[in-house]
């Protein structure tokens, strides 16, 4: 267990999805458990005496006049087996980087010693840029899943990890799939037990996520039995939904219906779901995402490789459907969700203003689609917190101390003071590098030491 401490600190975090609270050397006051229990503004009666108190005691941290803090972001989407194939073959189809690619490299992780490899590589990078939260799928092993899962725990990192289910033979290659729709349940099912018997062994816990790879690889016996799994432990799921042209259209034509409504049917559809991608979602499916509570893990970089389309972020969130935000490695090459931050900024002007200079600008894009780097904030913070349904993402009583500290003064200008507070917070999150973030805590621990 850990021990009490406070940080004196200047700070940013969003209040919802438009504004951002800014902190000016509060005292944030954390206990044991690595939950904030207490935050003094500079003017409340008790911040000097709190701030003596935790300083006598050898407990209190302060912050420089270049360093700010920031909540720990929330990765609701990483293929964790992909990392080995980052930057590699996405000029190609996704079909065919599946197939090609994709499968023979995730097929070598019974190889417990390659597993061990990669899964310790990118969680110490995916820390490293910030991320306090991962949301993986790992591959068909169990034994390579449940592997994951353990070292998520012993870095310090947040973990949902998921066994993949796929068993179709018709999406499968025969080297790298589920034996067939019992097994896959089966595997999914003892899966499951072996990550709640580790949940409680780590302070930040891990969680088991079911984890149909999407319905192309997938049977309907293993999609109804996993929606069963999924109603039985009340564990969270995570699959993808209407990614490409590709994606959307062989579902449609293998089930006469689409991905969020199949997925519905099949009791995969919920206040615990995720799914990812989703820029093809017609009305229909938009009304069952909202009425079952799903959230959409938005993408912006691999869509912009592989989706053909790009998320209308700002409709989605205004007509109630949560979006949080993820780097998909390896279809997105960048383990940084600062990187996707920028790309989900990026894409949405571009879908706002439109790609085709031939066409006439007042035909050209779709009208008021932009969102704010403010709003980006959100869906990789708060977002996330709300998708998973845990306290982490805010700087206030009652939630999980999972932040990073960041040096403002490498790699970013600051020849003069920003005319606003939230002047600096967007060069931040623009600039910043792996460099720039000095520590990383999570659950009050610092993963960096």
């Amino acid at each position: 267990m850990n021990k009490k401490f406070a940080f004196q600190a200047s700070g940013y975090y969003c209040k919802n999805f438009d504004e951002v609270e800014y902190m000016h050397n509060q005292l944030i006051c954390v206990n044991e458990n690595g939950m904030i229990e207490k935050v003094f503004n500079e003017d409340d009666i008790e911040y000097k005496k709190t701030l003596f108190k935790y300083r006598d005691n050898n407990q209190l941290h302060v912050l420089k006049d270049d360093e700010i803090m920031l909540p720990g972001f929330v990765d609701l989407h990483i293929h964790a087996p992909q990392w080995a194939q980052s930057g590699t073959a996405l000029d190609k189809p996704l079909e065919v980087w599946l197939d090609e690619y994709t499968f023979p490299l995730e097929a070598r992780f019974k190889d417990l010693d390659f597993a061990k490899e990669v899964y310790e590589d990118v969680v110490d990078i995916t820390l490293k840029n910030g991320t306090t939260t991962g949301v993986y799928f790992a591959t068909v092993d169990r034994e390579a899943s449940v592997l994951l899962a353990k070292i998520c725990g012993e870095k310090g990192q947040r973990g949902f990890v998921g066994k993949v289910a796929m068993d179709d033979p018709a999406g499968c290659p025969d080297y790298y799939k589920d034996f067939d729709g019992k097994s896959s349940i089966t595997e999914t099912e003892n899966f499951i037990k072996d990550v709640l018997k580790l949940k409680d062994n780590y302070e930040q816990k891990v969680y088991p996520v079911i984890t149909p790879r999407f319905i192309p690889s997938c049977t309907n016996e293993s999609l109804e039995g996993l929606g069963k799994l999924a109603k039985k432990y009340d564990v969270h799921i995570q699959t993808h939904a209407s990614e490409s042209d590709w994606a959307h259209g062989f579902v449609k034509e293998k089930l006469g219906k689409n991905d969020v409504k199949a997925l519905w049917e099949f009791g995969l559809m919920g206040e615990k779901s995720m799914v990812a991608h989703a820029p093809f979602l017609e009305d229909a499916d938009l009304e069952i995402m909202i009425a079952s509570k799903t959230t959409i893990a938005h993408c912006p970089l691999s869509n912009a490789y592989f989706a053909n389309a790009v998320l209308p972020v700002k409709e989605f969130h205004s007509r109630g459907i949560n979006i949080g935000l993820a780097t998909d490695i390896s279809g997105g090459y960048s383990p940084s969700i600062y990187h996707g931050i920028r790309q989900a900024v990026i894409s949405s002007k571009m879908l706002q203003d439109g790609v085709n200079p031939r066409l006439d600008k007042k035909i050209r894009g779709r009208k008021n689609a932009a969102i704010t780097l403010n709003n980006a904030f959100y869906l990789a913070t708060v977002a996330g917190g709300k998708a998973l349904g845990i306290p982490v993402g805010k700087l206030e009583k009652g939630y999980a101390f999972d932040v990073q500290i960041i040096n403002t003064k490498e790699n970013i200008p600051r020849f003069y003071k920003e005319k606003h507070p939230e002047d600096l917070l967007h060069k931040v999150l623009l600039l910043a590098q792996t460099g720039n973030i000095k520590d990383v805590w999570v659950q009050g621990r610092n993963t960096h030491e």
